[in-house]
């Protein structure tokens, strides 16, 4: 990992082309504003990428650039291609790191990690907060950091912690894109703390499964029973 941590901000850029509103709060998109969130202390070296750019902008060069994917999606998780959620499945689990934020519960990279449906229960209130309360359709998080309340009752995991191969994962709820919410200090405090914690670590696991020859071996050995793939020939899969 170079000294600066390498961040990916991937935006779906859908509400902020089409939505007045939307486009009002985050006139250089949300992916922008979350990008400059994380570069605020100079730590990070940040891309942004969308889902309208040439493969989602999430190209293999990209993404073994990356140590940190950060990833913002609400209304068009279907039209996210399914080789490019296999490209990033494969970087989480050699070690890159991933934050989903907000609706990208529902995002298909962050289902594919999780193995469940990942629902929740929502609703807008105004004037400052969208609710999601439980249950939350996720495995057991390793960690919660934050649980929030909202007025109504409703109480939600809104900071939650996994790891899936060597990657580690952090689902952070705020981010509805009606409100100005990635302007916000402490929510920016968050993102930039979350990158740090999920920064790939040490070597990066391989994604494969090699033949390793008995010449090879730490200590020497008689290979004493039959086999049925040649010297170096690759294993089924």
């Amino acid at each position: 990992m170079s000294s600066r941590i390498r961040v990916t901000v991937w935006g779906e850029n859908v509400h902020e082309r089409e939505n007045p509103l939307v486009a009002k709060i985050y006139p250089d998109g949300m992916h922008r504003t979350i990008a400059d969130a994380i570069a605020e202390e100079g730590d990070c070296a940040v891309r942004t990428a969308t889902l309208q750019n040439p493969e989602h902008g999430l190209t293999t060069g990209v993404l073994e650039n990356t140590d940190v994917l950060v990833w913002w999606g609400h209304a068009a998780h279907a039209n996210v291609a399914d080789t490019i959620v296999e490209r990033v499945l494969a970087r989480v689990w050699q070690g890159m790191g991933f934050i989903a934020l907000h609706s990208s519960h529902y995002s298909k990279p962050f289902m594919r990690l999780m193995g469940t449906s990942c629902s929740i229960i929502w609703r807008e209130e105004i004037e400052n907060v969208e609710m999601y309360g439980e249950p939350f359709a996720v495995p057991t998080p390793e960690e919660i950091v934050f649980i929030s309340w909202f007025e109504g009752g409703e109480v939600f995991r809104s900071g939650c912690t996994w790891k899936r191969g060597n990657g580690k994962i952090f689902y952070f709820r705020p981010g509805h894109e009606a409100y100005p919410i990635y302007y916000n200090k402490e929510v920016r405090l968050v993102l930039r703390n979350a990158v740090r914690w999920a920064a790939s670590e040490g070597v990066k696991w391989i994604d494969s499964c090699p033949q390793i020859s008995a010449k090879d071996a730490p200590e020497p050995l008689e290979i004493k029973g039959p086999k049925i793939h040649k010297e170096n020939e690759a294993g089924f899969r």
